[in-house]
């Protein structure tokens, strides 16, 4: 059995809710993938003034919350409490007998031309509001960036972690049969909302990668008919070529954790290797000197270190060195082939795909390569992507057949809450940005 305690600080913890003797951090236990969700209950927020944005804000902090897998909403239909503004005092004992352990009230208004949603989280078991309440506010054209924050502000104060729900994921969006797929790149909220095209689809793009303040992309582009490396800003979709080595095919770009620079792999007469070169251009370093194929590189959080894929070995294998280059270490050492290695935002982890008996699997395991996980397995999933806060990876799962196709699908780190991307069609290559400011 393994235990996974999530508690704020103390004036920010739920009970369990059991009794008042057995009151304390709010713990959910993982007994072999089951968990049982902490039931809460979120009535629609009081509209004062907003019209319908308050009922669509309630619904998309359920989502969020519910999404999880860490929470259960209990349905409006089962409350016996009803708020006629925001100020009604809560009936503790109310909640208590439809057993929510944790209540959200909230209300919804319009001032100086933004949506204004004021909201209160309560310990239903403890009678007592955690924290003050808060007042967030945004433009009627950005209803769904606020719900999200909201729910990032509940999500952290019962689960002392960072939420992830306001954020973005940049991916490679993919229309037609296979043998003619159609590939351009497209941006959306982490949930599938707000889908926007930032290329066009006359040439194929390949791996998009988040600067780590979210206002970059780098992408692999075959607009010059081969391989390069392109940047992008995201704010104007304008975007320029990296500088070129004559006779070289470049890609597979990642920035480094403070923005400035960027690795990526550069092949030159038959062999690849990884390279680094600042974000303004200039002089280009050579991390990696080996007949191998070496490519998907991804830093640590810290910066120090890289972990990369290589075949070194004979086979395709994941291998960690310094930022600086030297001697790697290979760290991968199961069966079958490891790829795409992508380090952890809270840098205990690294995610991967591996390939193994005719099957397709995401996975972890620690930064020394113990304590490997597989957390999926299908004809074929690849690419993990990080959410911000290190709980929950995104990635691409293709399904057989001329039919088949490609779709984003997420999983947390317990191989639970399996489930497919809505709402964005075919789509392959996320990656996973960080939190807006």
């Amino acid at each position: 059995m393994v235990r996974w305690i999530l508690a704020a600080t103390a004036a920010l913890m739920l009970t369990t809710g059991m009794a008042a003797a057995q009151q304390g951090p709010l713990r959910i236990e993982l007994d072999e993938g089951v968990i049982e969700p902490l039931p809460y209950a979120l009535p629609t927020f009081v509209d004062e003034g907003a019209g319908s944005l308050a009922s669509q804000i309630t619904r998309v902090i359920a989502d969020d919350l519910s999404g999880t897998g860490l929470f259960r909403e209990i349905p409006e239909a089962a409350h016996i409490q009803r708020f006629g503004s925001f100020d009604t005092p809560v009936s503790y004992a109310d909640w208590q007998a439809i057993n929510a352990q944790a209540l959200i009230n909230g209300s919804v208004g319009m001032s100086g031309g933004k949506v204004v949603v004021k909201f209160r989280l309560h310990d239903v078991y403890g009678n007592t509001q955690l924290g003050d309440g808060q007042q967030l506010a945004a433009s009627p054209q950005s209803w769904r960036r606020l719900a999200h924050k909201v729910a990032d502000v509940i999500y952290a104060r019962i689960t002392g972690e960072s939420g992830y729900f306001d954020s973005r994921v940049v991916y490679v969006s993919e229309t037609g049969p296979k043998d003619q797929r159609q590939k351009r790149l497209a941006i959306m909220d982490y949930d599938g909302e707000n889908v926007n095209y930032l290329t066009d689809s006359s040439t194929i793009v390949l791996a998009p990668r988040f600067s780590p303040q979210g206002d970059r992309i780098l992408y692999t582009t075959f607009e010059t008919g081969f391989p390069r490396i392109k940047m992008m800003s995201v704010g104007n979709a304008a975007g320029k070529l990296l500088p070129e080595v004559p006779g070289t095919m470049t890609f597979s770009p990642r920035f480094s954790p403070d923005g400035g620079s960027i690795v990526y792999s550069l092949e030159q007469n038959g062999n690849t290797d990884l390279y680094r070169m600042s974000v303004s251009g200039g002089s280009v370093e050579r991390l990696t000197n080996s007949p191998a194929i070496e490519t998907a590189p991804s830093y640590s959080p810290d910066g120090s270190q890289i972990v990369f894929e290589s075949d070194r070995s004979g086979t395709q294998q994941i291998y960690v060195m310094s930022a600086s280059g030297g001697e790697p270490v290979r760290i991968s050492n199961g069966d079958g082939r490891y790829g795409t290695p992508v380090w952890s935002p809270r840098g205990d982890l690294i995610a991967f795909t591996k390939q193994s008996g005719g099957r397709f699997f995401i996975g972890v395991m620690r930064t020394d390569g113990s304590e490997e996980r597989d957390l999926t397995a299908s004809y074929l999933d690849e690419g993990p992507t990080w959410a911000p806060n290190g709980r929950v990876l995104m990635f691409t799962r293709e399904s057989p057949g001329a039919a088949g196709g490609a779709k984003m699908f997420t999983v947390d780190i317990t191989g639970r809450n399996l489930k497919a991307v809505a709402g964005v069609g075919g789509a392959s290559d996320p990656t996973w940005g960080p939190l807006l400011p």
